[in-house]
C-alpha cells in the first residue's frame, strides 16, 4: 500500500538523482577538461547551466502542473532529464555537452519546484517539519554521492561510464516515481488569482536571496572543491572524495537542524550560524594543512546544514497559502538566476586569474551577502499586513 512515507522516499530518490545529475560535471571535471580540450572557465559554464532553464520555467512550472497533472508533468521532466543524460552520454564537443546539459537542466528545475508543492500535499499538518527536513537532504546526498562514486568510475572504466552511470540513475528515478506515485486526495489544483497582499515582493525577494546566495556560497566548494584540492596536490578521485564529506555531513546535519529549529524555535539562529560559519570555513580549508582540509570540510558542511530546514520556511511567512504556488516559482526563479551566474562568474574569475582558491573566496562573500539579506528580510516582515 502506498503511503506518504512510501512517498517521500520517491520524491528523495527523485531529487537525489536530480543533484547527482547536476553535480556530475563538477565531479567529473579534470576527466571533461581533458576529454573535450576545454577551460575551467567553460566547465563553470556548464555547472552553471543545469539550473539556468530555471529563470524560465520555475514561474510557469507550478501552473503547467496544475493544468496537465502533477504527475504527468514529473514523469515528463524526469523524462528531459534523461534525454539530457543521453546527449551527454554522447557529447565529444562542448557544443553537444551544453545541449546535454540544458535538456537535463529543464527537467530537473521542474521537478525541483514541482515535487516541493507534492511534498506538503502529503505531509501538510503530519510531520512537514521532519519530511522537508528530508525532502532537502536529498540534494547534498546526491551531490556526495556523484563526488564519490564519478570520479572512481571515470578513473577505472573511462569518462563514458560514468556518464553511463548517470544515465541508469535517471532511468531508475524515472521508473520508480511512475510506478510508486500516487496523488494526494484534496491536493491543491488549478491558479488562483493573487493579490499583492498574498504576496509581498520585498519580503518574498529577500526569503529567495537568503536561500539563493546561501546555495550560491556553498555551490563554490562542491562546484570547484576538486579543483582546488587538485592545485594542492591531491589526486582526482581522492579530491572528490575528500569534497563529498562536505556535501556528506551537510546531509546529516540538515534534519538535525530542522529538529533544532522546532525545538528551540531559534531558526533565525541556526541561519545565521550556517551563513557565517561558511564565511569562515571557506577561507580557512585554503590555508590549513592538506591533511586537515578534510576535518575542516566536515565541520563546514555540518554548518552549512544547520540553517538549510529553517530557510526553506521563510516564504511560508510572508505567502498566503492561496499565494504559495505562484511564490515558490519566484522564489526557485531567483535561486536559479543566482546559481546560473555564479559559477560560471567564478570559473571566469579563476581562469582570468590564475588562481582557482578565488571561487572559495567568492563563495565566503556571498554567504556574508546571504546573512545581509536575512536581516532585510526580517525588517520587511516586521511591516507585512499579513
Amino acid at each position: 500500500m502506498i503511503n506518504r512515507w512510501t512517498i517521500l522516499f520517491v520524491l528523495f530518490f527523485a531529487r537525489t538523482v536530480m543533484a547527482f545529475q547536476f553535480q556530475s560535471v563538477a565531479a567529473l571535471s579534470p576527466f571533461i577538461v581533458d576529454s573535450l580540450a576545454i577551460s575551467i572557465a567553460d566547465i563553470g559554464i556548464l555547472i552553471g547551466l543545469y539550473l539556468g532553464p530555471g529563470v524560465l520555467v520555475a514561474i510557469p512550472g507550478g501552473t503547467i502542473a496544475a493544468r496537465f497533472g502533477d504527475k504527468r508533468v514529473v514523469g515528463l521532466s524526469l523524462g528531459c532529464m534523461l534525454a539530457g543524460a543521453v546527449v551527454t552520454l554522447a557529447a565529444t564537443a562542448w557544443e553537444m555537452a551544453v545541449v546535454g546539459r540544458v535538456l537535463g537542466g529543464v527537467g530537473g528545475v521542474v521537478i525541483n519546484v514541482v515535487m516541493t508543492k507534492l511534498l506538503v500535499d502529503w505531509f501538510q499538518g503530519r510531520e512537514i517539519g521532519t519530511a522537508m527536513g528530508v525532502f532537502i537532504s536529498s540534494w547534498p546526498v546526491g551531490i556526495a554521492l556523484a563526488l564519490v562514486i564519478l570520479p572512481f568510475m571515470a578513473a577505472t572504466g573511462g569518462l563514458a561510464l560514468a556518464w553511463g552511470v548517470v544515465t541508469a540513475s535517471v532511468v531508475v528515478a524515472l521508473v520508480a516515481f511512475v510506478m510508486l506515485y500516487r496523488t494526494q486526495e484534496g491536493a491543491s489544483v488549478g491558479p488562483a488569482t493573487i493579490t499583492r497582499a498574498q504576496m509581498p515582493a520585498f519580503g518574498l525577494f529577500m526569503a529567495a536571496m537568503v536561500w539563493a546566495l546561501y546555495n550560491a556560497g556553498y555551490s563554490m566548494v562542491f562546484a570547484f572543491g576538486p579543483l582546488v584540492l587538485a592545485e594542492r596536490g591531491v589526486d582526482a578521485v581522492t579530491a572528490g572524495s575528500v569534497t563529498s564529506v562536505f556535501m556528506a555531513a551537510a546531509g546529516i546535519a540538515i534534519p538535525v537542524g530542522g529538529i533544532l529549529a522546532d525545538w528551540s524555535g531559534r531558526r533565525d539562529l541556526l541561519i545565521a550560524v550556517s551563513l557565517i560559519g561558511g564565511v569562515i570555513v571557506l577561507p580557512l580549508a585554503l590555508v590549513v594543512p592538506v591533511e586537515v582540509v578534510v576535518v575542516t570540510l566536515a565541520v563546514g558542511g555540518f554548518v552549512s546544514g544547520l540553517g538549510a530546514g529553517s530557510i526553506m520556511t521563510l516564504p511560508s511567512e510572508v505567502l498566503a497559502p492561496e499565494a504559495r504556488a505562484f511564490g515558490m516559482g519566484v522564489f526557485f526563479t531567483v535561486y536559479y538566476i543566482l546559481m546560473m551566474i555564479a559559477p560560471a562568474v567564478a570559473g571566469r574569475v579563476a581562469e582570468q586569474s590564475g588562481d582557482i582558491w578565488v571561487t572559495f573566496l567568492l563563495g565566503a562573500a556571498l554567504l556574508g551577502l546571504g546573512f545581509v539579506a536575512l536581516v532585510l528580510f526580517r525588517r520587511a516582515v516586521r511591516v507585512l499586513p499579513i
